[in-house]
């Protein structure tokens, strides 16, 4: 992977060396996330389906006669080296800039694009975000050039709140999240809707930790054990979900956990190693074994290409969303590709119509509580080769995860 990124920077480096006018000769979309460190094993796979979905696009002529071209650009999940690398981006043509892993990140990139836009008209950046879920992001902080194709946390917490108040087994939870930005968000959902639908229900622990540093989870499995919790919200991802079910499975926890990303590398195994047959939950758009031949189809096709499956179906409503939109501006400017953005229907991943609300720039897609556990002869698909698989539990309409918003957006004239 190294030896790609170095050869990607390379090539970046080169089109900045040779100007404008090959600047212009494909559709560059910059892919700012953690290419080292932590955060690396969710963000490779992020990489790795952008440049699947380009191969793709480009088969079928790219769009408005161009082709499109994905450049890495490291950011090691830090909100100031973001922002240097935004402006690489920039610099060598790219004014389509992606992102999904850390709010913090993503409300850095949204100021930082929003000021780039106001002092350069005519060379504008779209910013699309494919999974950072701060609800702050499509409301008191919206803005024209920022679109998300994730739902955001509190329409992730409503659906998994109101799967949790029709369980009865579910009477002491425990809360532990990161700390930064979409940890605190979580959090104050599950402690807001859980109060208002299931009133019963007792909050036994509420833990905040550092984003991706612990290396241990052992004590925090330690305090939920001792609270007597039979279930855990958490909204952690990439090593911080994975070492978290790990260190449960070092102490033989056996709880209901109820998560955002369980999904994500080294997620899987370590739930299978905790032994927990469906009893870890999900609310996500989609999972290898939703019942829709083109998505099945393009995961076998996915997996058989880069050796894992795919956690990004997002991913693919937003570049095939977003050929939509240049196709039908015939451009690559940034206010006409929005306008052909904002209200666009579309047909999603695994099947059912989404769309991107106008008003704040936030979609909304058919949505799915999944469990991971042992395979009927109806799932196809393991996950990281432990054998197990998920199901799906429950399936709600884009139309039933539409929250409000308080966006106030200013638009181009």
């Amino acid at each position: 992977m190294r030896t790609r990124l170095l050869a990607a920077a390379s090539a970046a480096s080169a089109l900045l060396a040779a100007g404008p006018s090959l600047a212009q000769e494909t559709i560059k979309v910059a892919y700012i996330d953690p290419l080292s460190g932590p955060g690396a094993t969710v963000g490779e796979v992020g990489l790795k389906t952008l440049q699947f979905l380009a191969d793709e696009l480009n088969a079928k002529g790219g769009a408005a006669g161009k082709k499109f071209e994905i450049l890495p650009f490291d950011n090691k999940v830090n909100p100031q080296e973001s922002l240097v690398q935004a402006q690489k981006a920039v610099d060598v043509g790219a004014r389509i800039l992606t992102q999904g892993n850390g709010s913090s990140v993503a409300a850095a990139l949204v100021d930082w694009v929003a000021k780039y836009n106001d002092r350069n008209p005519g060379k504008e950046v779209l910013y699309l975000n494919y999974a950072a879920v701060d609800p702050v992001l499509t409301n008191d902080r919206c803005t024209y050039a920022h679109f998300r194709w994730d739902a955001n946390s509190d329409i992730k917490m409503e659906a998994l709140t109101n799967f949790m108040k029709r369980r009865p087994e579910v009477k002491k939870v425990y809360l532990i999240n990161q700390d930064y930005s979409f940890g605190q968000a979580v959090r104050a959902a599950a402690l807001a809707m859980l109060k208002a639908k299931r009133p019963d229900i007792q909050i036994v622990g509420d833990e905040l930790h550092p984003l991706l540093k612990v290396t241990d989870f052992a004590p925090y499995i330690a305090k939920i054990r001792a609270s007597g919790a039979d279930s855990v919200i958490t909204g952690n991802w990439s090593q911080d979900f994975a070492l978290l079910l790990k260190a449960a499975a070092d102490a033989g926890l056996q709880v209901n956990w109820y998560t955002y990303y369980a999904g994500g590398t080294g997620g899987p195994t370590s739930i299978k190693q905790a032994g927990l047959n469906h009893r870890v939950f999900a609310i996500q758009e989609g999972a290898a074994n939703v019942d829709h031949a083109a998505s099945r189809a393009t995961e076998k096709a996915f997996r058989e290409k880069y050796g894992v499956s795919i956690f990004y179906p997002r991913l693919f409503n937003q570049m095939r969303m977003l050929a939509a939109a240049i196709n039908k501006a015939g451009s690559t400017e940034y206010a006409r590709v929005g306008a052909a953005l904002e209200d666009m229907k579309f047909e999603v991943f695994d099947g059912g119509e989404g769309f991107m609300r106008k008003d704040d720039h936030q979609f909304f897609q058919p949505m799915y509580i999944v469990s991971l556990g042992e395979r009927s002869d109806k799932e196809p698909f393991d996950e990281e080769h432990t054998g197990w698989g998920w199901r799906s539990i429950a399936r709600l309409d884009a139309k039933d995860t539409v929250l409000p918003t308080t966006c106030k957006m200013t638009r181009p004239r």
